[in-house]
């Protein structure tokens, strides 16, 4: 089977988006099929598999005909030829060609007109819609008028084992105030008034990606820190990471704290990744109750959840003085996180592919 795949946002990072449109080429790879990617270069090949675990090494980069100065009557040249395409949308609806077109939709955008005509056309050529997590379907059903599909992200639970845990809160993101923040003020501003309650040998580590514009965003992290048993760990290495996670107890996650779920969806977290890679790691999650988590953690189950920071410090707290509770959802967290392992991806995206 000859498969094409394309993600426009190759030329940044390579985030959640790219580790998930990355891993269908590794699974299909692994299936015996030839895989194009559509990209100007093969440098993506070398991060891939240092920054994500993943083996392209079979994959063959070809030419972007999906540039603004490609026409559509080449898209329909090229596309056609292949037996499936996937294509991570960035709000956009691509012309495509092939005998099954997939559209990976990663984002749930929910202030863009997706019921025009035109798109209407376009979609009648896609075999499926494909989000990551059920609160992406709602939004993006509504806004394109589509039945998509649920394909959880992979996560590579593999890498993330427990090790001996330590008085460690561990919060993972990138660092920045732009529309997906992470909201690390918060988890700072509510470790200070645990210390401020008497919370005594715990120490809060927040560790993340940056790029140049999130730098303001560091120092104040930092400013609110001082005195306090924190730490800020900017763009360690995926083995410092996984060590991170080993040791920590419990995990702290706030992205969409204090926005609007219903009028800026995408300003949640859509599934979270590093909650699941925490939950492998035996980290047990306080995490907030927006977006996609709790898809992922099972309050009282698996992890716990909030809405407000007083509930997170309660919650946290609580964590902290019951270690029979705490041992009890840390083993029910490793249990959970295999849900969203890369073998159970690669096993759902196959059973879409050959629908």
């Amino acid at each position: 089977m000859r498969v094409g795949i394309y993600d426009p946002y190759f030329n940044g990072p390579l985030g959640g988006g790219e580790r998930y449109i990355l891993t269908v080429a590794e699974c299909l790879l692994a299936g015996g099929n030839q895989v194009d990617i559509f990209w100007n270069g093969q440098d993506i090949k070398k991060t891939a598999a240092e920054k994500l675990k993943i083996n392209l090494s079979q994959a063959r980069f070809v030419r972007n005909i999906f540039t603004d100065s490609r026409g559509l009557i080449e898209r329909l040249l090229v596309t056609k030829n292949y037996d499936v395409f996937f294509y991570l949308s960035d709000g956009s609806i691509p012309f495509l060609f092939a005998r099954k077109n997939f559209i990976h939709m990663q984002v749930p955008l929910a202030n863009i007109k997706g019921k025009t005509m035109m798109n209407k056309l376009k979609l009648s050529l896609v075999k499926a819609v494909v989000c990551n997590s059920a609160f992406t379907k709602r939004t993006i059903d509504q806004v394109f008028g589509v039945n998509s599909i649920v394909l959880y992200p992979p996560v590579s639970i593999e890498e993330f084992t427990p090790m001996k845990k330590e008085n460690v809160i561990l919060g993972v993101g990138r660092f920045t105030q732009a529309q997906h923040a992470k909201k690390q003020h918060v988890l700072v501003e509510s470790f200070r008034r645990l210390v401020k309650r008497g919370l005594k040998n715990w120490e809060l580590i927040l560790a993340g990606g940056t790029l140049k514009s999130d730098e303001k965003y560091i120092v104040k992290l930092r400013d609110l820190a001082k005195g306090y048993p924190i730490r800020i760990l900017t763009d360690i290495s995926f083995v410092d990471l996984v060590k991170l996670y080993g040791k920590a107890k419990i995990f702290w996650h706030a992205a969409g704290f204090g926005e609007d779920e219903q009028a800026y969806p995408e300003r949640m977290e859509h599934f979270g990744i590093v909650v699941a890679e925490a939950m492998a790691a035996g980290c047990v999650p306080v995490v907030i109750k927006r977006g996609g988590i709790p898809e992922i953690v099972d309050n009282g189950v698996n992890g716990l959840v909030w809405e407000t920071a007083g509930q997170l410090e309660n919650l946290t707290l609580k964590l902290i003085n019951s270690e029979k509770m705490r041992k009890t959802l840390c083993e029910e967290a490793i249990l959970a996180a295999h849900k969203f392992s890369k073998k159970a991806f690669c096993k759902n995206l196959n059973e879409i592919v050959k629908s």
